[in-house]
């Protein structure tokens, strides 16, 4: 079984060098641990050549400079570090194919295979079960087959750092949500930033706006969208937006560069990620979310003969989930940042994951 929590150990990330682990957030969920799960350290050159992992993206696929990306960056370290033979697919806008790709890997000889979004859960259960000997993990879904491990994380805690970021450096006392599509996962970030926000300015107004409806994954690709959110968000005085919409966010940087404002990414370092200059300079901070590590991790145990049926969590006492410090907007602030952290994994804050 895939262990339940991760052994610490130093691993390269846009934030810096990072000790890993998995610990359920909120009490036993259980979530497993690497240090039960076999080594891959003792893995013979012929195996690793024999690697093959398929990685199927969400909607807005590779590129999107954010969560899809992020597990790419998972899946490329597999290659580098593991000598894995990888492949990945994007789906069609609409998603309709998900189903599809997972079984086009699977007919192809890739195992592990790994489907990057809760909106392959349903998708990875038909083809656990149609394809017993291969090996799934599901990115933000829970396992539901004994070959299936969940990849999951407290995204609801690093946005409550993201919302006590905003709070001391909003001058307006004023900031924004912008959500790509209004489903229970994307409500996880808006609730964890507005419960930061709110603990250091119970009277901060923040507005919340979601791209698209349940169901309807059109939101995280839609940057048009994201900037006319935004523009009136900055219109009617924040000066500080959260996105948690994919692709759509580079609207909410474009319209915050626009307006003289700032801006928080999400997902990976998207001051890094985000090539255009006059766009980095607007983000002050990202929420990261290690699906990079996620993916790697898991890869790697399956490596190693781990077996799949639990779930795996990110939080913030293991740094599956924090702030990017690029370009040093929030150094002034870190101390107060390291003390809200401190809180959530001592337990003095629960943050909460619904709105």
């Amino acid at each position: 079984m895939l262990g339940k929590r991760f052994n610490r150990m130093a691993l390269g990330s846009v934030a810096g060098v990072m000790l890993m682990a998995a610990a359920a957030c909120g009490g036993d969920s259980g979530g497993t641990t690497a240090s039960e799960a076999p080594s891959s350290a003792g893995a013979s050159s012929e195996a690793k050549g024999a690697l093959k992992v398929g990685l199927a993206f969400d909607v807005g696929g590779r590129g999107d400079k954010s969560f899809n990306d992020a597990a790419y960056a998972g899946l490329e370290k597999a290659k580098t570090d593991l000598g894995a033979e990888i492949k990945e697919l994007s789906p069609a806008g609409d998603g309709s194919n998900r189903g599809d790709l997972l079984r086009q890997l699977a007919d192809a000889g890739y195992n592990p295979i790994i489907g990057v979004g809760f909106a392959y859960g349903e998708d990875i259960k038909k083809a656990a079960e149609e394809y017993p000997d291969i090996q799934f993990a599901v990115v933000d879904s829970a396992s539901n087959a004994t070959n299936v491990t969940g990849l999951l994380f407290a995204e609801e805690q690093g946005s409550y750092l993201a919302g006590v970021a905003a709070a001391l450096k909003s001058k307006e006392g004023h900031v924004g949500f912008v959500g790509g599509v209004e489903n229970d996962l994307i409500k996880k970030f808006q609730a964890g930033f507005q419960a930061g926000v709110k603990s250091v300015k119970a009277d901060a107004k923040i507005d919340v706006t979601y791209l698209s409806p349940d169901g309807d994954f059109s939101g995280f690709k839609a940057p048009d969208k994201g900037k006319i959110a935004a523009e009136k968000m900055y219109q009617d005085g924040a000066d500080i937006i959260y996105h948690a919409s994919g692709d759509s966010g580079l609207g909410v940087f474009q319209a915050a560069a626009a307006a003289g404002k700032k801006a928080i990414g999400v997902d990976s370092d998207q001051r890094q990620t985000v090539k255009e200059a006059d766009l980095q300079k607007v983000i002050m901070t990202s929420m990261l979310k290690r699906v990079d590590v996620g993916v790697f991790e898991f890869i790697k145990a399956i490596q190693g003969g781990a077996k799949g049926g639990t779930d795996t969590v990110y939080d913030l006492k293991v740094d599956g989930v924090g702030l990017a410090t690029t370009g040093g907007d929030i150094d002034d602030i870190k101390d107060k940042l390291d003390a809200a952290k401190q809180d959530i994994v001592d337990g003095k804050i629960t943050v909460p994951a619904k709105p």
